[in-house]
């Protein structure tokens, strides 16, 4: 009997030290394999050169629209109405100033010009007849035929058929002038813009039949108003496609809240007048974080910088970047801040050796 009840107690002791002990047992051996390693040392930082970050002054570039176009543009207007019977032009073609290009005719001019040509006629054969008369009377006033007043009287009536002459005469020339301006004439030296009447249509006094570029091909900026007082005359600009140039005029006038200026870029290509284009033009400048593009590398369309750290360690850190105006160099817009030391990639050369 002493003996199961001591069997019993064996085993309830046994059972409650058994798991204090499997726990201590378990963290022996890991305890012992701890023991003989050492704590890994950090990275140290790859060969390369070094940079450190310091806010430098650039360029700030604002973007904006732009149209090729010309300083100025001419419209060839119709004179009088008519029907335009000819336009030799079309889109595209060069033309020369005082050129002849088409031609309006008004009927009704042909018969006002009969009908001044005949009192013109009329007028003259009246104005014969007084002629006539004068010699007469003034061949009978010579002889004491007639009076002095008789003789006046016919001399004015000479003069009065030579004045109706030259009246009728005049009205036909200006009739003849009006159908002179039926002749349509480029007012400048450039190329066509538009020329889209036809040959036939009736046109009015005003109506513009043709467009002409003239004076030479500039690129004219639209900014918003609130840039007028950063851009200048001189200000550079940047042209997507076309190159550098600079500002030669801004216009003193706020139009739908735009202003405007004109950019003189070398070798415009002027055969597409009205061609929009993506342009960058200087307002002054700022400071900036700038870094040549081999500091920067990008994996998985993210860039990074490697930055070391004060116990010589190296950390890749993202970074968020843009262009930068100066050749060769990238802006750090954010991820790295000035004072930070960075290492760019080390030669090929020190990475053989």
């Amino acid at each position: 009997m002493r003996r199961s009840v001591s069997i019993r107690f064996a085993a309830s002791a046994l059972a409650r030290a058994l798991p204090l002990a499997l726990p201590l047992a378990l963290a022996l051996p890991l305890a012992a394999c701890g023991s003989d390693e050492q704590v890994a040392a950090p990275a140290k930082a790859p060969a390369g050169p070094r940079l450190t970050l310091a806010a430098a002054n650039t360029v700030d570039w604002q973007d904006v629209s732009a149209e090729i176009t010309t300083v100025d543009q001419a419209q060839v207007l119709a004179r009088i109405p008519g029907i335009l019977t000819t336009l030799t032009v079309r889109e595209g073609d060069m033309v020369a100033k005082g050129q002849a290009i088409g031609r309006i005719v008004d009927s009704q001019l042909g018969y006002q010009s009969g009908a001044y040509g005949a009192q013109a006629a009329a007028a003259q054969a009246q104005a014969a007849q007084a002629a006539a008369e004068l010699e007469r009377v003034k061949f009978l006033y010579q002889n004491g035929v007639y009076a002095k007043a008789r003789l006046e009287q016919a001399q004015a009536a000479a003069a009065a058929g030579q004045a109706q002459v030259r009246a009728a005469r005049a009205q036909q020339a200006a009739v003849g002038a009006v159908a002179g301006q039926g002749t349509v004439v480029a007012p400048a030296s450039g190329r066509v813009l538009r020329a889209d009447v036809p040959a036939g249509s009736p046109v009015a006094p005003g109506m513009a039949i043709a467009v002409i570029t003239a004076g030479p091909t500039v690129v004219r900026l639209e900014m918003p108003e609130s840039l007028a007082d950063k851009v200048r005359a001189g200000s550079r600009v940047m042209a997507a496609g076309l190159g550098m140039g600079r500002v030669i005029k801004l216009y003193p006038s706020v139009n739908a809240g735009k202003v405007a200026a004109d950019v003189d870029l070398p070798g415009i290509d002027n055969r597409l007048i009205g061609r929009r284009v993506a342009a960058r033009v200087e307002t002054g400048t700022r400071r900036a974080l700038l870094v040549p593009a081999g500091y920067v590398t990008t994996r998985y369309g993210i860039d990074y910088v490697t930055v070391v750290a004060k116990d010589g360690s190296a950390t890749q850190v993202p970074v968020q970047t843009a262009p930068s105006a100066e050749p060769g160099k990238v802006e750090l817009l954010s991820g790295a801040s000035a004072g930070d030391v960075l290492i760019g990639a080390a030669p090929a050369g020190a990475a053989a050796r």
